[in-house]
């Protein structure tokens, strides 16, 4: 009785490895958008939690190889997008495996976590079409005794192998231990010439005359405009880690003036908004205010064009997206903070 109970547990039937599989994908894709929101130590929990998932992938290959290779005996035309999503799987999965390490950073000249995303974005799709066309109905035995361990068994298991991993990849020095919690690697701390420059969605670098440039800038005194010579006129500095959701980060010491020196606050103010010359724009909670800083030079000089000139924001404990660039207009308004997309999409 115990032999074929133990039998039972390590041989899941068909239908719970694929709702064990959807589960683990459904939870890796979720922890996956999470990851990259993150920016304090405080989150770090959820980029963990997206590395368990991932182990549970991994342990639950071999079961689903089983249910494939019956599923290959039946001609159906479908079959071939149920390859697909397979192959698409397994290449998301070995390329965050491969990033993780820090053994394949780069996959065709792309950045290895790019490719990651990319492949999991277009799994978004054949994962919804094939739980429709493979949808079950649940049953009570979904939720017993049995089915309960196998799933504690399998989070148990994927945890265990996650932190072996982790373990692992420190003893033989390999480079994803260097990671920080976020998943990036440093690239060109304290030489700002050699800190990459990214934008979102490939925002192009504008031309800016610093002579013409004015910030607009709107809070409880009304509206005006400042020169660059007025904002280059403050001097605070701060050390901030800048964190590129492209994977890198780097630390750096940026001046200028803070936000909670250049607006006047309006009691009725609920967000910061700031706004790019691209017509790129985030916005913040109020409590806010003081963190924020409008930098005119990084390192002891000036922004250089792709890194923002003639001002950028500095988000300290964000990624690298809140990290507004060129920015031309700051308000503080009534709407609050939360009235924007989860992430920017202008």
């Amino acid at each position: 009785m115990g032999r074929r109970l133990l039998r039972g547990l390590l041989r899941p039937p068909g239908r719970q490895t694929n709702q064990a599989l959807f589960v683990a994908l459904l939870f890796a894709f979720g922890t996956g958008v999470a990851t990259i929101a993150i920016g304090s130590p405080d989150g770090a929990w959820v980029a963990a939690g997206h590395g368990i998932c991932g182990m549970a992938v991994v342990l639950l290959i071999p079961w689903k190889s089983r249910v494939v290779r019956a599923g290959l005996r039946r001609a159906r035309l479908s079959r071939w997008l149920s390859l697909l999503l397979a192959v698409l799987a397994l290449v998301t999965l070995l390329a965050g495996l491969g990033y993780a390490t820090g053994l394949v950073r780069s996959i065709a000249g792309l950045a290895g976590l790019w490719v990651h995303i990319a492949v999991a974005l277009m799994l978004v799709p054949l994962v919804a079409w094939h739980v429709w066309a493979r949808r079950v109905r649940p049953r009570r035995a979904d939720l017993s005794r049995r089915a309960l361990l196998r799933a504690g068994g399998l989070a148990a298991g994927a945890a265990g192998i996650y932190a072996a991993s982790q373990a692992a990849v420190s003893l033989l020095g390999w480079p994803g231990a260097t990671r920080r919690f976020t998943g990036s690697y440093e690239t060109g701390s304290f030489r700002p010439d050699a800190m990459p420059s990214t934008s979102w969605l490939l925002d192009a670098v504008p031309a800016v005359d610093p002579d013409r440039w004015r910030l607009a800038v709107t809070d409880g005194r009304g509206r005006r405009e400042l020169m660059l010579a007025q904002l280059a006129a403050y001097g605070t500095q701060v050390r901030v880690t800048l964190d590129c959701t492209s994977g890198w980060y780097s630390r750096q010491d940026w001046t200028g003036v803070p936000l909670g020196a250049l607006l006047h606050r309006d009691p009725g103010a609920q967000s910061v908004y700031v706004h790019s010359l691209t017509g790129y724009w985030v916005r913040f909670p109020i409590r806010d205010l003081d963190l924020l800083l409008l930098a005119t030079q990084v390192g002891g000089a000036p922004l250089s064009a792709d890194h923002g000139f003639p001002a950028r924001l500095v988000a300290p404990g964000r990624r690298g997206y809140w990290w507004v660039k060129w920015v031309d207009r700051i308000e503080l308004q009534a709407t609050p903070s939360w009235w924007q997309p989860p992430f920017p999409t202008g």
